[in-house]
């Protein structure tokens, strides 16, 4: 038997296999397809419906909207570093903790994922009110004399969304960090270097692929957050998602909200494709 035909022989059932595959997920593809595909394209014809491009560029070249798309990427930038710096001793505790603390950190870390996003922005505005929780306990304590501004402002906002996506940020570092040999780190202290130096010189740069893409989830889901800012900010913090709804709900402007949408969605893919290749580099880095 020639090798030509052994090769075709093995290549057969591999080939079987994945017309199989094929087949099983094609049911899959085609729901994916009519949820998400058709409404997709059915918003950017939405947008050119005029046959003109006068929707992005009003879009583009308006202030007020592009003020209103920087000032939500800033939000998304400010929310994705509180985050890390929240997120990343909470990760390293739980890598490290025993079978009970890890269970205990998950149940607390996960909480927020079986309550109501509403539900929880609703919570927010009760403790952190003028009247609220907070100012209270803090006026009670001696701690404050006049009522902290925490709410309908920006300070409110960031607290509901880091709330929320924290634990986008905490399970990826965490998978990152369980995945580093800890005979790594004792292998550089046992050379003399400090906890400190080990931690900077080992354990960080290979947790940064959890890193990345934990800031690339937090980022691009902040972007299109919505009853969060609505109701934390009180209308003076406005995002791309709420300015999209006006344009619905009070203008009755839809070529324009599906011109925004666009934007928005194409400023999200790029955003994310740039932070995909970062992660990827600091991954083949790591290995």
């Amino acid at each position: 038997m020639s090798s030509a035909t052994a090769d075709r022989r093995r290549a057969d059932p591999a080939r079987a296999r994945e017309r199989m595959l094929v087949m099983l997920a094609l049911p899959a593809l085609l729901l994916l397809g009519v949820i998400f595909i058709w409404p997709l394209l059915r918003l950017l014809s939405m947008s050119v419906a005029d046959g003109t491009l006068d929707q992005f560029e009003k879009a583009a070249l308006d202030d007020l909207y592009v003020m209103v798309l920087y000032g939500s990427m800033e939000i998304a930038v400010l929310v994705t570093v509180i985050c890390l710096a929240l997120a990343y001793p909470v990760a390293a505790w739980l890598a490290q903790a025993g079978r009970t603390g890890f269970i205990l950190g998950m149940f607390f870390l996960l909480l927020p994922f079986w309550t109501s996003i509403l539900v929880r922005t609703y919570a927010w505005m009760v403790l952190l009110g003028r009247n609220g929780v907070i100012n209270r306990t803090l006026r009670d304590w001696g701690l404050i004399e006049f009522p902290l501004p925490l709410l309908h402002n920006l300070t409110g906002v960031l607290i509901g969304i880091v709330h929320v996506m924290l634990p986008y940020m905490v399970i990826p570092i965490y998978a990152a960090l369980l995945r580093i040999d800890p005979d790594l780190r004792r292998a550089a202290e046992g050379l003399g270097a400090p906890a400190w130096r080990a931690f900077l010189r080992v354990t960080l740069p290979l947790s940064l692929p959890g890193v990345f893409a934990g800031c690339a989830l937090v980022f691009v889901i902040t972007l299109g957050f919505f009853i969060t800012p609505a109701l934390l900010g009180g209308g003076q913090v406005m995002m791309i998602a709420m300015l999209i709804e006006q344009q619905v709900r009070e203008f009755l402007d839809w070529n324009f909200a599906a011109a925004l949408a666009t934007v928005l969605l194409a400023a999200t893919l790029v955003i994310y494709a740039a932070l995909a290749k970062l992660t990827g580099g600091q991954g083949h880095g790591a290995r």
